[in-house]
C-alpha cells in the first residue's frame, strides 16, 4: 500500500511515531470540500513533545500527509521525516487558542465576527519576518460598502478568537467596527507595513 492510498478513516485514532519516539494521535483533518487543498491532518501531540519541540505547547497540531510513510506492523503510523523536520513544520503555522494551524488548514475559511456577521473569506496569509501574523481576507461587498474597506484587507492573528472545525469557520474577538480601531489591524494594514 503506497502512502497516496491512506485515507483519514484509516488513520483516525492511530499513534504516530519518528523512529521509535511517539509523537501523537491522529484525531482527524480539516472538513473542506476540495480534497486537494488539504494538506494536513490534525495530531493530539504529546505533552513531552511539546515540551521540547515547540516554542509555547500546543495540544493540537498539524501532520503534513506527505510525511506519512507507512502503517506499521503493530498498527501505529510511521513518519519520513525526523523530529527536527516535524518542528520546522510547527514552526511554519499559526497559532489560535493555544492550537495550531498550518497555511492550508487557514485557506478558505470564512471569516466571522463575534456576533455572527461575515466579513469575508481567508485567501492567504500575511507573514513578516517568518511569522505568520495576520489573514488576507476576501471581504464580501455589503461589507465593504458598509465600512468602507478593500476588496482585500489584512486581519491580525491576535484579533482571531477562535476556529469552528466543524463550520470551517474563525471567528474574531470583537464586532468588524472593534477590529478596525485595534492598533495592530491599522499597521497591519498600513503602507509601513509593506
Amino acid at each position: 500500500m503506497k502512502k497516496e492510498e491512506y485515507n483519514i478513516q484509516e488513520l483516525l485514532q492511530r499513534d504516530v511515531y519518528v523512529n521509535d519516539v511517539k509523537v501523537g494521535t491522529i484525531v482527524g483533518e480539516r472538513h473542506h470540500p476540495n480534497v486537494t487543498r488539504v494538506q494536513s491532518m490534525r495530531i493530539r501531540v504529546e505533552a513531552d513533545i511539546q515540551d521540547e519541540y515547540m516554542r509555547k505547547p500546543a495540544d493540537l497540531a498539524p501532520l503534513p500527509k506527505e510525511l506519512v510513510h507507512s502503517i506499521r506492523n503493530d498498527g501505529a503510523v510511521k513518519l519520513t521525516k525526523s523530529m527536527r523536520e516535524l518542528q520546522r513544520r510547527w514552526r511554519n503555522t499559526v497559532r489560535i487558542d493555544e492550537k495550531l494551524y498550518a497555511p492550508d488548514e487557514m485557506l478558505d475559511k470564512a471569516v466571522l465576527d463575534n456576533q455572527g456577521d461575515e466579513i469575508g473569506v481567508i485567501v492567504d496569509l500575511h507573514k513578516k519576518k517568518r511569522t505568520y501574523t495576520g489573514v488576507i481576507v476576501k471581504t464580501r461587498r455589503t461589507i465593504q460598502m458598509e465600512f468602507g474597506v478593500e476588496e482585500f484587507i489584512r486581519i491580525p492573528i491576535g484579533a482571531i478568537a477562535r476556529t469552528r472545525e466543524s463550520l470551517d469557520e474563525i471567528v474574531l474577538s470583537r464586532t468588524f467596527d472593534k477590529i478596525m480601531q485595534l492598533p495592530t489591524y491599522i499597521k497591519i494594514n498600513s503602507d509601513e507595513e509593506e
